[in-house]
């Protein structure tokens, strides 16, 4: 027998040892599952704040997952992009009986941290390991945020894998799961032995650069060694093509060698910065101090274009993200702990194509390498990012001097007119926007409030079409698949993605 109670509330600092007691009452001596399936915080009063719970307690032992169905004829499956989508398509393609090669233009997590953190200090781009590129994608570099708004049927496989490889249990219950960056390292490296001792392989520094069809069915796909330049042929019909949304040069390649895809309307804007604990107040009132790190999500619909924040980071930092040399890009970062003095989020400007260019297939990715360079001409040309306080953004004036929000940007910053970097379509809606956002959240329209410019890569500017199948509809065994090529936004439900991928090669592959 399984029962769940749901609705259990626990105070501020109550001990979660107390959901195990109550179901003991329903359950007694025959307890022997214990499970807590969610838990929230209700902070709608902020005089009453408490955590809900549901549990699920059971007679029953725990029983093994049934095994997965094999695949009688184990064949090679290239994978371009060791991000979530890339990564959680080759695990569940393991399940099934698969070897994957996962082929990556950016370094393994180990090496790759201590590439970016040289370009965070020193301001030295590898324009093929950096934030964007590399083991995890650039959800590495991220909260690690698993909450999302999609409904696919992998969401939970999602997190029941993140933990099998080491995040936290809590992110199988929690309402607003997160990793932290911290504890992504540990979970890549997990994964990639998993890979391994299942006779998977993993080229690194290795970059996609094309490939071969015969009667609109894939040969093999060609690789270049990003440090050798020493090219190579790998012989495939199955290649899953999870590129991530800043691969701009293998999308001008896909676009030469024929394959279908359509432009996207994308968001652009800037990281905003508040104190952690201003945000705590706002949020939690004078309990704040007892709870974890506040976060918020907002939107406005006062000006025409819609504004939202969008990765918001709790006790995080602002991350320098550029890819390409000659621009500046940022992200948002925070820890497991999430105990940095600011709190940030991207904050962004929903875009129609008449706004960057019309249906010209690479408008989007033009416009958005066009504000990553203005950027970079306004932060000094060499990685500093523009920023400007709220009160001297509002009036477009710009600032002399930091008030009691000091930037996190780690490459430096300069004080720079940001209606010189982004068209006026977007300062005009970011200015009416923030103090609407500010009649809902306390304080997010402070005068020292930082606005670090530019968050462009919300998401992909194009699409690669594909099928019922998941197939690309011009070469049968190219599988776009993820964030990259316009089927998902965030970790979850890229490696969701993932796993429909995978499932869809295996109903193909199965009977082979």
């Amino acid at each position: 027998m399984i029962i769940r109670i749901d609705n259990i509330k626990l105070n501020i600092g109550e001990k979660e040892d107390k959901l195990l007691s109550i179901a003991r009452k329903k359950l007694g001596s025959r307890l022997k599952q214990f499970n807590i399936v969610k838990k929230s915080l209700d902070a709608r009063d902020k005089n009453n704040i408490f955590w809900v719970y549901s549990v699920t307690a059971s007679d029953e032992e725990r029983t093994e997952e049934p095994a997965f169905e094999k695949i009688g004829n184990p064949q090679t499956v290239a994978i371009i992009g060791a991000g979530p989508a890339g990564l959680f398509c080759a695990i569940r393609l393991i399940d099934h009986g698969f070897t994957p090669v996962i082929i990556e233009r950016g370094e393994a997590v180990e090496y790759r941290k201590p590439t970016c953190e040289k370009f965070f200090s020193k301001r030295i781009l590898d324009e093929n390991s950096n934030v964007q590129f590399g083991e995890g994608g650039a959800g590495t570099f991220s909260d690690g945020k698993l909450n999302t708004q999609t409904h696919s049927g992998f969401n939970k496989s999602v997190l029941e894998i993140f933990h099998k490889f080491g995040a936290p249990e809590e992110i199988l219950y929690l309402n607003k799961p997160h990793i932290g960056s911290d504890k992504l390292y540990t979970v890549l490296q997990n994964m990639r032995a998993y890979v391994l001792e299942n006779g998977g392989q993993y080229l690194f520094n290795t970059k996609f650069i094309g490939f071969n069809q015969k009667n609109g069915n894939l040969q093999s796909i060609t690789l270049q060694n990003t440090i050798t330049g020493e090219k190579s042929e790998l012989r495939t019909d199955v290649a899953v093509l999870a590129l991530g949304h800043s691969a701009r040069d293998t999308f001008t390649m896909l676009n030469n060698c024929g394959i279908e895809m359509q432009a996207r309307e994308f968001a652009v804007g800037v990281r905003i910065e508040h104190l952690t604990s201003e945000i705590g107040k706002a949020q939690y009132g004078k309990r704040y101090i007892d709870l974890p790190a506040a976060d918020y999500k907002l939107v406005s619909h006062a000006h025409e274009r819609t504004v939202f924040t969008f990765c918001m980071c709790p006790g995080g930092v602002v991350v320098p993200s550029a890819s390409e040399a000659g621009g500046v890009v940022t992200n948002g970062m925070s820890m497991y702990a999430r105990d940095g003095v600011n709190s940030n989020s991207a904050l962004m400007v929903q875009l129609k194509k008449e706004d960057f260019g019309g249906n010209d297939l690479f408008a989007g990715m033009r416009f958005q390498q066009k504000i990553e360079r203005l950027a970079f001409e306004a932060g000094g040309r060499d990685y500093r990012a523009p920023v400007q306080l709220y009160k001297d953004f509002a009036v477009n004036r710009v600032s002399g001097r930091f008030g009691e929000v000091v930037p996190t940007y780690s490459a430096g910053c300069k004080f720079a007119p940001l209606n010189e970097v982004l068209p006026s379509v977007v300062t005009d809606a970011l200015r009416t926007a923030i103090p609407d956002m500010g009649k809902r959240l306390k304080g997010f329209d402070c005068s020292d409030a930082i606005l670090t410019g530019v968050e462009s890569r919300f998401s992909s500017p194009v699409k690669i079409v594909r099928n019922e199948n998941c197939e690309s509809v011009t070469v049968s065994g190219l599988y776009p698949c993820g964030e990259g090529s316009g089927y998902s936004g965030g970790i979850t439900s890229s490696s969701a993605d993932g796993l429909k991928v995978a499932e869809k090669i295996f109903e193909k592959y199965k009977n082979h």
